[in-house]
């Protein structure tokens, strides 16, 4: 049978246009139904059609696939879905051709005298199971790391996260999703309490004025891009496509590239690199200068917003130029639009996430439409965009910083309540840290502290910045690296075991998109050769590392998808993103249904949240919010002064500088991104044939000036270079502002018969935002020259060629230092018992310092004695260093008297101080061993560190207070000379 298509998605990205709207009268807003239209692409005549859903972008388009013999001919869009009412986009349409690809691993490898050799799975997991247990007695199970995907199922994610997590009590998981989407959660959860998109797609169908804020949707969602022309069909077309009608929507597009969104945009706004944050600054200083907020519901539904009034005051037209480059006229323009409309639908992704500033950005959008009241109603949202498909499921599980069911790390009883779930002791939980994101991980493998890691479902050998570090980290001989994937590429180079997976259309179980609504996929053929699910593997190794609950029960009890939702479901009851209304029945033959669903509230799902403008707080609070510009966490004690109560927070930051900028020798600002018909690092489209012929070959977009600069001209190779690798690609001119440069993402060394260098992340930089951690790769500073027929940096598989897997070249002595900081501690402890002791010999006379420090020299020996038996279990040898660093302390805070006055009251307080200074430095070393006593998960030691803590803040508490009562009589009233001096 030939192929048969509904078009050619190559040629017609976005389809035929099925014009609807809403029926508008006065403030009365009436959605219509947007219209059917079933995409196929077809390469015979299916037996069956398999229900599925796209993995292709974040969109979640409901699809079927054919069947055929047991093999895919094709796909069609499934009418009945609410997400695409059939549409598929090019992705969507032509990625299943990869299925077929003849690369696909078939069987797992493992690596012997530097070739990665074909390997039983007996022989493959064996390897994988000794290995971990040998780097955990050396290195304790925190030697140990997961990096994981945004394109794997839910049921995969979750038991992925019950093993690392409870299993394994380890911080350190993350996904590529930290890359996409990471700063999306930490803006919603900053903003609104908790991840969990506000909107819904339905939005777009009522919306007056769509805020695309880096977001080039026509080439990441062009199905949702679909929906926007469709609205757009109901008016006559202006010059350049502007709109014309009130019925349909507005667009601002907020993008240094003039894309294919920004083309057909009502106002294109480009600001320069690394300037989001003072153009949104810009943006809300305008809507509260000419009172286009909503004063009722900023009082009732939010806090903060005099602190953001008076950050954004700064942000005058004039200044905000200055710093974006974006004309007074059109941030007056982009204000009056916002700000005048009665539904502002708000969108968000890599141009903010990936950029300087980026969380703190992110929440300026909130911030828009919450000043707007534009929370929680039909065409008024916010949608901090997914760049993967199961990104959002990613989060919800546990996998990406994030803890199941956006549980609350800092929370006890979230801790307990997952405890309780998995039935271990909630010491076995880790909560006493902050989650390891990947650019940390990388930070530990240098150190050699991770010294195995293992890579599931994603290539970061192309898609983490900075390359050539990544390379040297990968060929590290104490590193031991798993990749389970379903082709070879970039990254299982490095491997020392491969793990070959099944892929979509070859396995079961559910994805959730970007507005929660969850879909099921079946499986529809059978995965070839040796290939396992991922549940199947992760499942595997969970019963061969003997993980178990407290019971004696296997910790991951399910046999098979649906079991694995069913024990997700569970964990989710009474969270934001509850699930215990959801079942495989439930999601088989129709739409997809959003989250929360609950049998008793939302039985068919939830449309929108905050519709009553009540946001998630304690107990559902999923964490207690951080400092946007340093990327410090509060505590709980700070949020309560916070005081929500059901309140969104207005978030505030000012604009700072980059971290790096363009100079001289590297004149072009970088930025990175995605284009229509790749995705990722071409994993799956690069294999299939329509698409990665449509895709072509990498390139750098250069504004026509400074190519001109150069001296090059369209379809000329160029070496693009950074202070931090190069890359030959040829230039496409035009489409982007001038000094600014941009490189797509997608291509590494894979399918590429010169060998030359073209990945954009060779040039990029290891920085990341201070809050979600999510790289900055859309910055940094390049210089471009022309290059005649000169090839640069050849592939780099024979690197992985030359290691000895898993063993280090030289013996290394390895100590734990836990005992160092225990050492330490014991030093100041001793320290402070001399000086009460001194002191109160000092004081005899001063009935009420002297009592106190009589109560403070027991409440300090207490502390001490708590501690001693972890202390004797945990100590090492004297560290002279140690002792003579608290020496050198105590003396520049308690130099000699030298015939000065010992018991005055200046000082007295210069005493005082010098007490709540060691007792700071104490209460330092104590929150550091609380940390580290938790990773032992020996219960004695956390319960006598948290005495310890308890004894100081006491100690430190009666100290202030002493401070505080003596300030004014003894600094600002002048006193005699046996007051003392310093």
């Amino acid at each position: 049978m030939p192929t048969v298509e509904t078009r050619d998605a190559i040629e017609d990205i976005w389809g035929p246009r099925c014009a609807h709207g809403p029926t508008i009268r006065g403030d009365n807003v009436k959605a219509a139904e947007w219209p059917v239209r079933v995409d196929q692409s077809l390469e015979g005549e299916p037996d069956k059609w398999v229900q599925s859903v796209c993995i292709m972008c974040s969109n979640g388009c409901g699809l079927d696939i054919g069947v055929k013999n047991n093999r895919i001919v094709g796909v069609r869009g499934r009418a009945i879905d609410r997400v695409n009412k059939g549409r598929l986009g090019p992705k969507g349409m032509y990625s299943w051709q990869a299925n077929h690809s003849a690369d696909r691993l078939t069987y797992p490898q493992i690596r012997k005298d530097g070739k990665l050799v074909r390997a039983t799975w007996e022989e493959a997991m064996g390897l994988v199971v000794s290995k971990s247990r040998e780097v955990m007695e050396r290195l304790t199970n925190h030697g140990l790391a997961f990096y994981t995907s945004g394109q794997l199922f839910l049921e995969e994610y979750y038991t992925l996260a019950t093993i690392g997590k409870a299993g394994l009590g380890s911080l350190h998981m993350d996904g590529n999703t930290r890359l996409c989407t990471a700063t999306a959660a930490a803006s919603m959860r900053e903003s609104f309490g908790s991840d969990g998109q506000p909107g819904s797609y339905a939005d777009i169908d009522v919306a007056d004025c769509i805020f695309l804020v880096g977001h080039n949707m026509a080439a990441t969602q062009t199905v949702l891009w679909s929906r926007i022309l469709d609205r757009r069909m109901l008016i006559t077309r202006g010059e350049m496509g502007r709109l014309a009608s009130p019925n349909a929507p507005k667009v601002i597009v907020v993008d240094p590239r003039l894309t294919d969104t920004a083309k057909k945009a009502t106002l294109h706004l480009a600001p320069r690199v690394g300037t989001n944050q003072a153009l949104l600054n810009g943006i809300q200083h305008l809507l509260f200068k000419n009172n286009y907020v909503d004063a009722a519901y900023i009082e009732k539904h939010t806090i903060g917003v005099e602190e953001l009034k008076a950050v954004v005051s700064k942000y005058t037209p004039e200044y905000t130029s200055q710093v974006t480059g974006v004309p007074p006229a059109q941030l007056l323009t982009a204000a009056t639009i916002i700000g005048t409309a009665k539904r502002l639908l708000s969108t968000v992704l890599q141009g903010v996430y990936q950029s300087h500033q980026a969380t703190a950005s992110a929440c300026q959008v909130n911030n828009i439409n919450l000043i707007r009241g534009m929370i929680g109603r039909p065409g008024a949202g916010v949608m901090q965009m997914n760049g993967q498909p199961t990104a959002q499921n990613n989060r919800e599980t546990g996998c990406d910083g994030e803890y199941p069911g956006f549980r609350n790390p800092q929370n006890m009883n979230h801790m307990k309540d997952l405890a309780e779930h998995w039935n271990i002791d909630v010491d076995k939980v880790p909560h006493w840290g902050q989650p390891t994101h990947i650019m940390q991980m990388l930070k530990f493998m240098e150190e050699g502290t991770i010294q195995f890691l293992w890579i599931s479902g994603t290539n970061p050998a192309v898609s983490l910045p900075e390359l050539e570090r990544i390379r040297r980290i990968f060929t590290k001989e104490d590193l031991f690296i798993v990749v389970q994937d379903i082709f070879p590429t970039e990254t299982t180079e490095f491997a020392d075991v491969v793990l070959p997976a099944a892929m979509w259309g070859e396995k079961t179980g559910c994805y959730t998109n970007v507005d929660r609504t969850v879909h099921i996929s079946y499986k529809a053929v059978d995965p070839p050769g040796e290939c396992k699910t991922d549940l199947e593997i992760f499942s595997d190794y969970a019963k061969r590392m003997d993980f178990r609950d407290k019971d004696g029960q296997p910790l991951v009890y399910w046999k098979d998808p649906e079991g694995a939702f069913e024990a997700w479901k569970k964990s989710t009851a009474g969270r934001p993103c509850d699930y215990t209304g959801l079942s495989y029945a439930k999601l088989t033959g129709g739409s997809g249904v959003q989250w929360p669903c609950n049998k008793d509230t939302c039985p068919d799902g939830t449309e929108r949240l905050y519709e009553a403008g009540v946001f998630p707080v304690s107990p559902w609070m999923e964490e207690f919010c951080h400092d946007l510009e340093t990327g410090a966490p509060y505590s709980l004690a700070e949020y309560k002064q916070f005081n929500p109560a059901g309140r969104a927070i207005l978030k505030s930051a000012h604009h700072t500088t980059p971290p790096e900028s363009p100079t001289p020798a590297y004149p072009y600002f970088l930025t990175t991104g995605r284009s229509v018909y790749h995705f990722h690092t071409r994993t799956k489209t690069g294999r299939a044939d329509r698409l990665r012929r449509a895709g072509g070959e990498g390139y750098v977009q250069m504004h026509a000036e400074d190519a001109g600069e150069v001296g090059v001209s369209e379809g000329e190779e160029v070496l693009v270079e950074s202070r931090r690798g190069k890359v030959q690609v040829p230039v496409r001119v035009g489409g982007i502002e001038k000094g600014v440069v941009f490189v797509p993402f997608h291509y590494g060394s894979f399918n590429h018969e010169t060998g030359e260098t073209r990945a954009a992340n060779e040039l990029t930089q290891s920085g990341w935002d201070p809050v979600s951690k999510q790289p900055y790769f859309k910055g940094g500073a390049v210089r471009i020259q022309r290059v005649d027929d000169v090839h640069i940096h050849e592939r780099h598989p024979e690197l992985a060629l030359h290691r000895n897997p898993g063993a280090e070249t030289q013996p290394v002595e390895r100590r734990q230092h836990l005992g160092d900081f225990i050492c330490l501690y014991e030093y100041y402890a001793e320290t402070i018992h001399t000086l009460y002791t001194t002191l109160i010999d000092e004081h005899q006379d001063h009935y009420e310092l002297r009592t106190g420090l009589l109560t403070l020299h027991a409440i300090a020996k207490d502390a001490r004695e708590a501690l001693a038996p972890s202390a004797e279990k945990y100590r090492t040898p004297a560290v002279d260093r140690a002792r003579a660093n608290v020496d050198a302390l105590r003396g520049a805070l308690f130099p000699p008297a030298q015939g000065k006055p010992t018991s005055g009251a200046f000082t007295t307080m210069v005493h005082m101080h010098g007490l709540y200074t060691i007792l700071g430095a104490m209460e330092g070393i104590l929150e550091v061993l609380r940390c580290a006593a938790a990773a032992t998960f020996d219960a004695g030691f956390v319960g006598a560190v948290k005495e310890g803590e308890k004894g100081v803040r006491r100690q430190k508490r009666w100290v202030s207070q002493r401070l505080t009562v003596d300030a004014v009589q003894t600094l600002v009233v002048p006193s005699g000379r046996d007051a003392g001096e310093l």
